[in-house]
């Protein structure tokens, strides 16, 4: 079969994946302190920074950390005995995983930047927003609890990656 790490190897990879799932949970979180303040407060002034914040890390940290995510957990499972397709906890993984590539990429970055703007129903956007973070949330912990229990098992018969 192809490239296998070595323990210090994988190790080092596992950190990193570990960094940026993180780094993801975290922007997550802050997505929802912003959301819970953006709807506590009376200032539109407020509202408005928190949508900008949330837009700039939607450009930014959450695409960052969504790669850094994806490609290492890839590789992860590619470089070790954990194969892309073998164990069924694995597939969920890749399934939520999935999920959270196109809330980060396009569902928080369309939902902040339609809330900046002066043409959209803001009620409407901010249910978006809401539901796209707290899916968001709920498939990162998740992972996170799938990453450790590993349910499922093997797959019968799986020689595939």
């Amino acid at each position: 079969m192809g490239l296998k790490l070595s323990h210090t190897s994988k190790r080092w990879l596992l950190i990193f994946h570990i960094i940026f799932a993180a780094i993801m949970l975290g922007n997550m979180t802050a997505f929802l302190i912003f959301n819970i303040t953006a709807a506590a407060a009376s200032d539109k002034s407020i509202v408005q920074t928190c949508f900008q914040a949330m837009h700039i890390l939607s450009k930014t940290s959450v695409r960052a950390s969504t790669i850094g995510t994806t490609v290492t957990g890839i590789l992860l499972s590619v470089w070790t005995k954990w194969g892309l397709f073998k164990y069924y906890w694995i597939i969920a993984k890749e399934g939520l995983t999935v999920l959270c590539i196109g809330l980060n990429f396009w569902g928080m970055y369309s939902w902040t930047l339609r809330a900046l703007s002066k043409n959209n129903d803001l009620f409407y956007v901010k249910t978006e927003l809401w539901t796209g973070v707290i899916i968001q949330i709920i498939s990162l912990v998740l992972m996170y609890i799938i990453s450790v229990i590993k349910p499922w098992g093997k797959r019968v018969g799986s020689t595939a990656l």
